[in-house]
């Protein structure tokens, strides 16, 4: 059984509230968990410390056990001092696509004619 750090999302429609849970990884989002290891509010204020809260006693001992956090926890982990993250680059992220690379060439060349 692979073991997941997740958000699993609650509150109301266009009001959202996460729960920061240990869960199996093949479980749906909001479906069955194991702990409930901290919340996530991003209504709040970025610098108020109610924003995100995590019991990192807890956190340490599923880390040890083998648990893998999201991208999104990982950053929160992170954050606390509790996990080191790489921080990712996708340079070809800004490039068009190729259809839109074969328009582009096609107008150039249109243009040029």
């Amino acid at each position: 059984m692979s073991l997941k750090i997740r958000l699993a999302r609650g509150g109301a429609k266009k009001k959202p509230y996460y729960s920061i849970v240990i869960a199996d990884s093949r479980s749906p989002r909001d479906g069955s968990f194991i702990e409930k290891v901290g919340i996530y509010d991003p209504r709040l204020a970025s610098d108020d410390e109610k924003r995100i809260v995590l019991k990192t006693e807890r956190i340490q001992e599923w880390l040890k056990k083998g648990a893998r956090p999201t991208d999104r926890v990982a950053r929160f982990l992170d954050k606390a001092g509790m996990l080191k993250r790489e921080p990712r680059n996708n340079p070809n992220k800004a490039q068009p696509g190729k259809k839109m690379t074969e328009r582009a060439a096609a107008a150039g060349g249109s243009a040029e004619a």
